[in-house]
C-alpha cells in the first residue's frame, strides 16, 4: 500500500515561497510513515505558482525526499504534477520543466487535456501528443483535478492509458465506492496503481483493490493513514473504527479553508508556518477555523496515542 500526501506550499512574510519550511515539510511527512508526496499538485497552489516556482518547490521536495530514503534504508516517492496551460505546448514545455527538476513519476491533471466539452477522443489525441514530447523513460499518472472543472477518467481513458504501459498511478477523486471498484477491476494485473483521494471511502476501496491513499488529509494525520494503509486487514475491528474518524473529520475538506488550515496545523505540529495562501484571503482563517484544527489535532493526538501507540 502506498500513503502520498499533497504537498502544501509555505510562504515567507513578503509572500515568496519559504522553500525550506517546504524541506521541513518533507521531515514530517517522512517520520510519519508515509510512502510518498504528490508535489505541485492542487494543494500546492500551483495555477498562482511561477513555473520557476513550481519547478524550484519541486527541486527542492524531491532531493530532501532522496536524502531521507537514503539516510534511513527506507524507498519515499515523489510524483509531481505542475502542467497548469491552456494550451498543449505550453504544458510540455511545464512537464519538461518539472522532470527535469526531479520525480518518480509526472501526474497528468485530467481536465488540462480537454475542455469539458470534447470528447475522449480529443482527450486521448492530447495525451499522445504530450507522451510524444516527453523523455522516453519517463512514467506517468492521473490526477482527477476538481478544478477548473472535474474530469473524471471513463473506462476508454484508462484503456487507452493502460494501452501505453507509461502509466503507474491515479489519484482517484470519483469519491464513489462502486466505481472506485469498477475502476480497480479494469486495473487488475498492472502495473497501473489507483489510490483514493477520498477518506470516507478509503477502506472501501482498499477492499476492493485500491492500493491506498492521496489526500490532502495527511497534511493533518498521516500517522492514522499510513497505519490503516498497512493494517486494515490484520485489524479489521480497529480499522473500522480509524475509518470512522478520518471520514468525519475529512469533512472539513469542504468545509474550512483548506490549505490555511493545513498551514496553521503545520504550526501545531511544531513546524512555523505563515497562515498565507495565494488562493485564499488569510482573514478566511477565523478563530472558529483555527480552534476547529484545535480540536482535529486533540483528537488525532488521543487516537494515536490510544489505538496506535505511538
Amino acid at each position: 500500500m502506498d500513503i502520498f500526501t499533497t504537498m502544501i506550499t509555505p510562504y515567507k512574510k513578503d509572500g515568496s515561497v519559504d522553500y525550506e519550511t517546504a524541506e521541513r515539510y518533507v521531515d514530517f511527512y517522512f517520520e510519519s510513515g508515509l510512502t510518498g508526496i504528490f508535489s505541485v499538485c492542487q494543494s500546492s497552489e500551483i495555477f498562482y505558482l511561477s513555473l520557476e516556482e513550481r519547478t524550484e518547490l519541486n527541486r527542492r521536495v524531491y532531493k530532501r525526499s532522496k536524502e531521507l530514503a537514503k539516510m534511513y534504508n527506507r524507498p519515499f516517492t515523489v510524483v509531481s504534477s505542475g502542467h497548469v496551460s491552456d494550451t498543449i505546448e505550453g504544458q510540455i514545455e511545464e512537464l519538461n520543466a518539472v522532470w527535469q527538476s526531479g520525480t518518480d513519476a509526472l501526474i497528468l491533471i485530467t481536465n488540462r487535456l480537454a475542455s469539458a466539452e470534447e470528447s475522449d477522443d480529443v482527450w486521448i489525441q492530447n495525451a499522445q501528443k504530450l507522451i510524444d514530447n516527453l523523455p522516453a523513460d519517463v512514467k506517468l499518472g492521473l490526477y482527477e483535478c476538481p478544478y477548473p472543472y472535474k474530469r473524471l477518467v471513463t473506462p476508454k481513458i484508462l484503456d487507452f492509458c493502460l494501452s501505453t504501459g507509461k502509466f503507474y498511478y491515479m489519484k482517484d477523486t470519483c469519491c464513489d465506492a462502486e466505481v472506485i471498484a469498477q475502476r480497480c477491476k479494469q486495473l487488475k494485473g498492472s502495473m497501473f496503481q489507483l489510490l483514493n483521494a477520498n477518506c470516507q471511502t478509503l477502506l472501501e476501496s482498499m477492499r476492493n483493490g485500491a492500493e491506498g491513499y492521496c489526500g490532502i488529509m495527511c497534511n493533518f494525520h498521516p500517522k492514522l493513514y499510513a497505519w490503516l494503509c498497512e493494517n486494515f486487514e490484520k485489524e479489521p475491528e480497529k480499522a473500522e473504527l480509524i475509518q470512522s474518524f478520518i471520514g468525519t473529520l475529512g469533512f472539513t475538506e469542504a468545509g474550512l479553508p483548506y490549505p490555511l488550515t493545513a498551514k496553521y496545523h503545520m504550526n501545531l505540529c511544531g513546524i512555523p508556518t505563515e497562515t498565507s495562501a495565494r488562493n485564499r484571503n488569510s482573514e478566511e482563517l477565523t478563530e472558529y477555523a483555527k480552534s476547529c484544527m484545535r480540536q482535529m489535532k486533540t483528537a488525532t493526538d488521543y487516537f494515536e496515542n490510544l489505538l496506535l501507540n505511538c
